[in-house]
Order: structure tokens, then C-alpha cells, then sequence
């Protein structure tokens, strides 16, 4: 049965389902045994009603497992609870305690340990415990065994002795059987977290990759752009309006220059900006400064606010990008609407980025920061997803949930103390 996390799946409930089948045929085959062979007196219709009981039982897991296959933790512990019931029917009318198959009620315990968290463990134990204890003083006796026993002192002290045996095997098994089935768990999640690591890394590096190409190809025309602006403001130098418009696209063209420069000395790198500190509320003003350059047509309202003197942090231009893409979105989502919040303690900043445009579809909200998935028909799928993987970096989070009034909510948590060690 798996052992990836703390909930059963329908193939642990299908599993139990066949081991139920084999118990039920093993129970008419020791019935049939026991009266038929060994020639035991044992109450037969309590018996086969019992066992019947138990079939029916697994026809309902049966027809169960058909109409709805997804398995919760107190419906597994329910079943595991009935097979218990059923097997200390089975003891209470076959010699209860002297029954030579008393210890297959640590069965139903183990499989409890290896699979449901640890409070059903601890509930499983104590009805099998309880059971044990209440077949030692209430039971239908074997013939046999009522005249092998007579009372005897000696005899009292080996049920005590067994019953402390049962109790002593329940407590291992609680203890040591919980334990590792809680250290698989906790190794399967983190060999699934390495893998979903090592998935966007590669995603990174072939964004990295494809950037750094990108930047080297655009350089030429880049350049064959800025010679011709050249060209234009000195052929039209007493012309002031074409001067003035090829001024401006000259100035752009110097900013995609830029742009690719950095692109290229930076992909994959954690850079500082201009190697020193920054006081956090400076830095997030200067962030929403370069966004708003960026573009001017968007009126955020915005408030930042935190005890001062603020903390500083080594500005990344990593992170200012990061940022950067998280507020386009929302300028894209509802250009009107864009509201910034930034809180810092002495050990973490926080910023929220609101925007009141459509919201996210329930059904891919999960997957809003993974790569080229994107609501917008001119986007890429890019900006959230490396604005998260650069924030994972820094051990923060990024979150994004739907608003109540509208439109999405993206918070962003860094913890300041991870930039005092930034190369």
C-alpha cells in the first residue's frame, strides 16, 4: 500500500478489499477445519452469520469502490474499525483469548500504522486492546480447553503474561511501524519536491539559454537603429519635431541596448545593483519609479509602510524584474486599478500587488505560475512563473488568490535576512 502521504487511495481500499476476500474464505476453511477434521463443538449458525456479515461487508466496499473511488482517512479507519469487530466476533465464539489466532488482531493496527495518520493509530489501538482485554473475561469456550486449564494459578499468570505480550507488541508496533511509515511519507514528498526542483531549473536554464541567444541576435539591428536615429537627428537638425521624435526613439533604442546588455552578463546570475545597500522603503519607491517609466499611463495607488529606520537589503536586479513582471500583469488585467502595499519588519518584507480585472478560473488557478500558461491572448505564460522562481530563490513565496471584490491579489513574502548573504 502507498505510502506518500497521510490519505489513503482508492488502491489501498481496493488492497483491503482483497485481503477481506482471502480472510472470509479463510474463515468458512478454519470453520470447516476445526468441525469437520478436528471434530470441535463450536456454535456454527453465530459463526457463518458472522462471516456472512463480513462478506456483505466487502460486497458494499465493492460496489463502493464502483460509484465513488476517492477514499478518505476516517472511512478507511471505519472499514479497518468493522474488520476488528468482525474478527473479535469470530474469537468471542471460538475460545476468545486461548484461540490460537488471537494475535491477528494487531493486523488491522499495522495496516492503520503504515497508512492513516498517527491519531487513527492511536484509536485502532485502542479498540484492538479493548477487544483483547474484553475476550479474556467473556468468550464461548473450547471444549477441549475448559478441561486442559482447570483454573490453575500458574495458568493466570501466563493470560496475564499474554496479555501483556499483546499490549507490549500493540505499543511497538505503534511506535516504530508510525515511525518509518512517517519517514517514507516525509521521503517521498521530498524526493517529489527535488524532482518538481529540477524540473524548473531545466525550464530556467532553457529560458536562459534562449534569452542569452535572443540578446546576442537583437544586438545587430539594435544597432543598425541607432546609427540610422544618428542619421535622422543630424540630417534633420533644423527640423525641431522629427529631431524630437528621433531623439525619443534613439533614447529607446539606448534602453533595449541596455536591457540586453544586462540580459546577457545576468541570465542565471543573482546580481546587486550597484554592488551596495538600500534601504527597503527606497528601494520599493525606486521600483515602482522604474515600473512607472515603464508605463506612464498607469496611476497606481500605492502605500508602503514598516518601522524606521528601514532595514536594508542588496538590490537585485533580478528581483526588481521580478516585481516589475507581477505589476504589469495587474496593469494589464485593469489598467485603473492597480493598488501597492509594502510592510517590512526587522526579518521580512511583504508586498501585495491588487488589480480588479476578471480574476483567475478556479480550475487553472493552481497552475497560474507555471511555464506558458497565460490568460491573456498577447502573453506568453513567462512573467509569473520566473517572478516565482526568483522569489523560491530567495526562500520567499509568491502567492496568488481571487479577490471577493473583484480581480486578483499577488503577495509577495521575502525574508530580509536571506539578502545579507546575496553574491
Amino acid at each position: 500500500m502507498p505510502l506518500t502521504n497521510h490519505t489513503p487511495d482508492t488502491l489501498s481500499l481496493k488492497r483491503l478489499f482483497m485481503l477481506r476476500s482471502s480472510a472470509i474464505v479463510t474463515e468458512l476453511g478454519a470453520i470447516a477445519l476445526a468441525i469437520g477434521v478436528l471434530g470441535m463443538t463450536l456454535p456454527l449458525g453465530p459463526l457463518l452469520a458472522i462471516v456472512l456479515v463480513h462478506a456483505a461487508i466487502n460486497v458494499f466496499t465493492w460496489l463502493r469502490l464502483q460509484r465513488h473511488p476517492i477514499v478518505s482517512a476516517p472511512e478507511f479507519s471505519f472499514q479497518l474499525a468493522l474488520d476488528t469487530l468482525v474478527l473479535a466476533l469470530l474469537l468471542f465464539y471460538s475460545g476468545g483469548y486461548t484461540n490460537p489466532f488471537i494475535s491477528l488482531l494487531l493486523l488491522p493496527l499495522v495496516i492503520t500504522a503504515a497508512i492513516l495518520p498517527q491519531r487513527y493509530t492511536w484509536l485502532m489501538a485502542t479498540l484492538t486492546i479493548g477487544a483483547y482485554t474484553a475476550l479474556m473475561f467473556y468468550y464461548v469456550p473450547l471444549p477441549h480447553m475448559n478441561m486442559a486449564h482447570g483454573g490453575g494459578s500458574d495458568f493466570g499468570m501466563h493470560v496475564l503474561g499474554m496479555w501483556f505480550s499483546f499490549l507490549l507488541s500493540a505499543a511497538l508496533i505503534i511506535f516504530f511501524v508510525v515511525k518509518i511509515a512517517n519517514n517514507l511519507r516525509e521521503r517521498d514528498k521530498a524526493l517529489a519536491e527535488f524532482r518538481e526542483k529540477a524540473l524548473r531549473d531545466e525550464h530556467l536554464i532553457e529560458l536562459g539559454t534562449l534569452a542569452t541567444g535572443a540578446a546576442h541576435e537583437l544586438g545587430t539591428p539594435l544597432a543598425t537603429m541607432a546609427v540610422l536615429t544618428n542619421e535622422l537627428c543630424h540630417d534633420h537638425a533644423d527640423d525641431p519635431q522629427i529631431k524630437a521624435q528621433a531623439q525619443i526613439l534613439r533614447q529607446q533604442v539606448e534602453r533595449c541596448k541596455g536591457i540586453l546588455s544586462d540580459l546577457s552578463a545576468s541570465t542565471g546570475q543573482t546580481r546587486a545593483e550597484g554592488g551596495g545597500r538600500v534601504a527597503v522603503d527606497d528601494y520599493l519607491n525606486a521600483v515602482l519609479n522604474q515600473w512607472q517609466q515603464l508605463r506612464p499611463e498607469v496611476a497606481p495607488t500605492h502605500h508602503f509602510g514598516g518601522p524606521q529606520p528601514a532595514p536594508q537589503l542588496l538590490a537585485d536586479k533580478t528581483l526588481t524584474q521580478a516585481i516589475i513582471n507581477v505589476l504589469n500583469n495587474a496593469a494589464d488585467a485593469s489598467i485603473d486599478h492597480v493598488d501597492i502595499s509594502g510592510k517590512w519588519s526587522a526579518e521580512q518584507l511583504t508586498m501585495e500587488i491588487r488589480d480588479r480585472g476578471n480574476g483567475i478560473a478556479a480550475e487553472i488557478e493552481r497552475t497560474t505560475t507555471t511555464p506558458f500558461m497565460t490568460t491573456k491572448q498577447t502573453g506568453h505564460g513567462l512573467g509569473l512563473y520566473l517572478a516565482k522562481s526568483v522569489v523560491d530563490r530567495y526562500n520567499g513565496t509568491l502567492e496568488i488568490r481571487n479577490r471577493n471584490q473583484g480581480g486578483i491579489v499577488i503577495r509577495i513574502t521575502l525574508p530580509l535576512s536571506r539578502f545579507e548573504n546575496v553574491p
